[in-house]
């Protein structure tokens, strides 16, 4: 994640002490770490049972049981791993995970066992009524998904009224004191309402807007024409980093972050480089710090049958099951070489990614997307957006490591 409101204008946020290192402010700061992969986010894909059937799903989800789930008790002993293995975050996440019947308990466990618990939902199924129980079960953060205005967020959904239903579920969940995202997902299809989302976004005082870019995976795979042309992407962030500015500068501080494609770090420092130069120092500290994509290392996933994966896009590569080791032993795995070879990518991805002077800063990007797009996974990244210039160009030494 580039935290795009910390790097522009230096407004910090909860989780900036896991993606910067950093001493964590506020009541809702996540605790720093030793290092800032020490223990993994984790996404927790607790059922694959959808009410939607969203066109760019990720683990192509549909309202069909699907058989293979972990049962609850099994469900609570990964809760239990986790939290003695010290993962900062735990997001329950889909398919639709209210649509899963002890979802409250498994909250409950795992808040009581210390673990930050979060929701990835796409709102509809949110009442006043489990707004109230997510609060007693000692939920935290809620991430809800809208992906256009509602004529086009409900054809993305394929269902009249999802948007009516998200909305109100974010405005429930507000009510209820939850920290909210609301999360987009960019495509050239719904790139036109990208500004009034960011309008709906301060009009109901959100505190937070993820921007995902299209990742090549499930039912997105089949999408690569919905995906932003790389001049696209630039106007793109460039209306970000404009109305995120707007924003702050109109005391709302909302927190805006772009997600799954992390060439956005080089384009931002390069931007800063030209427009705001009194923050260029701060920004290359910032991101040098960060170091990019963390697959297999500062991120993981566990599906809904037990597989352990590198992150939440990349189910065609498992690592382990929980129901044969447990995660923290998966994860500790010295031997285990794809985990091994994330951890350390210099010299595997090929391509402009092998010559890039930002390598440091990127990471290669989202191997999934290489993989989906080239049947590679250490090809570049075709959703790489910079030009040849501008991933030859260093001006400062950005992959150097951090002071």
């Amino acid at each position: 994640m580039l935290n795009v409101s910390r790097l522009l204008c230096g407004a910090s946020a909860p989780g900036d002490g896991l993606r910067y290192g950093e001493r964590p402010e506020g009541p809702n700061a996540i605790p720093r770490q030793r290092s800032m992969h020490y223990r993994p986010v984790m996404v927790w894909n607790i059922t694959r049972r959808c009410n939607l059937h969203c066109i760019h799903c990720y683990s192509e989800s549909k309202n069909v049981d699907y058989p293979g789930e972990l049962s609850h008790e099994q469900a609570c002993d990964v809760v239990d791993d986790l939290a003695e293995y010290g993962v900062p975050v735990l997001m329950f996440s889909g398919g639709e995970p209210m649509m899963r019947d002890d979802l409250l308990s498994l909250i409950s466990r795992s808040s009581a066992r210390g673990l930050r618990t979060v929701l990835s939902t796409n709102g509809t199924l949110i009442t006043d009524e489990t707004a109230r129980s997510l609060k007693e079960a000692g939920l935290s953060y809620v991430g809800i998904s809208i992906d256009g205005l509602e004529p086009l967020n409900d054809r993305f959904r394929a269902r009249k009224g999802a948007f009516q239903d998200a909305l109100r579920g974010i405005r429930t969940s507000l009510a209820q004191g939850f920290r909210v995202s609301l999360r987009f997902t960019l495509t050239r299809y719904n790139m036109a309402d990208l500004d009034s989302i960011f309008d709906l976004v301060e009009r109901e005082n959100i505190p937070r807007f993820c921007i995902y870019h299209l990742a090549y995976a499930g039912r997105g795979n089949k999408l690569l024409s919905f995906d932003l042309s790389h001049q696209e992407t630039r106007e793109a962030m460039d209306l970000i980093f404009k109305r995120t500015i707007q924003a702050q500068e109109r005391g709302n501080d909302v927190e805006v972050l772009t997600v799954d494609n992390h060439a956005d770090a080089v384009y931002l420092w390069q931007w800063v480089r030209r427009n705001m130069p009194e923050r260029e120092a701060e920004v290359a500290r910032l991101i040098r710090r960060n170091g990019g994509n963390s697959s297999g290392r500062g991120i993981a996933c566990i599906d809904n049958v037990g597989d352990v994966h590198p992150d939440q896009f990349w189910r065609t590569l498992t690592v382990g099951n929980v129901l044969d080791r447990p995660f923290s032993e998966i994860w500790s795995d010295e031997n285990n070489e794809v985990l091994t070879r994330l951890r350390n990518r210099t010299g595997l991805v090929g391509g402009r990614c092998a010559t890039c002077a930002h390598f440091g800063i990127c990471n290669g990007n989202l191997r999934v997307r290489a993989e989906s797009a080239t049947g590679d996974p250490w090809a570049e990244d075709p959703a790489c957006y910079l030009t040849d210039d501008e991933i030859s160009f260093s001006g400062t030494e950005l992959s150097s490591p951090a002071a």
